[in-house]
């Protein structure tokens, strides 16, 4: 069986931190998102990827590079036009040919094993098998109706939704979905719709299971959501302290720290996660906060936010709170306290604050 992530797209929800850094990198608890699926995949046993991009060459291929350094073997594949999921298994037919695959969405994220996912599709042999959750909000996604444990309906964002099922984004398929996507046509929104091809499979009488997410789901396209699941996976952090320490400080709870950060007079309330060569001085880190390597805070308070890597943030008299900063930003203040503030930067920003 291969594997396909898909890790192309605008990440225009995600703006202005993708216009410099693509939304399948955007870390969570300083880990690129695109990562956690790659990690989920091979403890499933795939180890052979094909990974969609806009272009080749790009930053996605940069930062994953050849799969080496996780015992994969990574093909980049082209997809210049986002003309939908089911377009992208076509431009990918090359190199998926006639076998097995199972499909990721790589800015998604799921705390559920695929593993199991696996296994019970190589046992059951049906022509696809799609993964699916409960969600508040299922004209937001495609949508599932079940019968037992068979898909008899599928359709992509439905205006009167006919359950509250949704699909995860991570399908298996057997080689047979090529046939139905040949015949595809675009649908209203342009694209050539995943939904229409597994319905496809339904209407010709070809087997299409679920598999019900039993631990959570995001999809990690908005600074919310982004935030959401970086709450979720720090609940789970493993404290490591590698920086030092004086002993004016207090670290309280799960908290990991990398090794040449250095924390003077500052108090780290976990869950945090904080990575190498950082220095916090006369500053708070508040939980659900994760710092990327390089930053710089002084005498500022950061809670339940995103901080890229190389940041300053610094005199910063209102608790920053909620919010993703790009990396190389630069956060400090000249006069005033404003009570609050919630900020979304890209790259290389500087703000001084009155």
């Amino acid at each position: 069986m291969k594997a396909l992530i898909l890790a192309g797209g605008k990440g225009t929800r995600l703006r202005p931190i993708t216009f410099s850094l693509a939304k399948q990198l955007v870390p969570v608890a300083n880990k690129p998102v695109i990562e956690y699926g790659i990690e989920s995949i091979i403890e499933a046993g795939i180890t052979d990827f094909g990974i969609i991009v806009t272009e080749r060459d790009g930053p996605v291929e940069e930062a994953c590079g050849d799969g080496s350094r996780w015992g994969a073997k990574f093909t980049y594949i082209a997809q210049p036009d986002p003309l939908g999921l089911a377009h992208a298994v076509a431009t990918a037919r090359p190199y998926l040919m006639e076998d097995d695959f199972i499909m990721y969405l790589g800015d998604n994220m799921i705390k559920s094993s695929i593993a199991n996912l696996v296994t019970e599709f190589n046992t059951k042999r049906p022509s696809a098998t799609v993964l699916l959750t409960k969600v508040p909000n299922p004209s937001d996604f495609g949508g599932a109706v079940m019968e037992g444990e068979k898909v008899i309906n599928l359709e992509e964002k439905p205006k009167q939704p006919k359950s509250d099922l949704a699909l995860v984004g991570v399908y298996i398929f057997s080689p047979e979905i090529h046939r139905v996507i040949e015949n595809l046509q675009p649908s209203k929104r342009g694209e050539y719709e995943i939904t229409e091809a597994i319905q496809g499979l339904v209407d010709q009488g070809s087997q299409v299971l679920s598999h019900i997410v039993t631990g959570w789901w995001k999809d990690t396209g908005t600074v919310e959501a982004m935030l959401d699941a970086n709450r979720l996976v720090l609940e789970d952090l493993t404290p490591v302290n590698l920086a030092t320490v004086d002993d004016e400080s207090k670290i309280e709870g799960r908290v990991s720290i990398g090794s040449g950060t250095y924390i003077a007079n500052s108090v780290i309330r976990g869950p945090v996660v904080i990575g190498q060569d950082c220095r916090i001085e006369g500053s708070f880190i508040g939980p659900f906060t994760a710092v990327a390597n390089g930053t710089k805070i002084l005498n500022s308070e950061v809670e339940n936010s995103i901080v890229l890597s190389d940041c300053e943030i610094s005199n910063v008299e209102a608790r920053i709170d909620s919010s993703l900063l790009g990396g190389r930003v630069k956060v400090g203040r000249k006069e005033g306290t404003p009570r609050s503030i919630r900020l979304v930067l890209g790259e290389a920003s500087s703000v001084d604050l009155p």
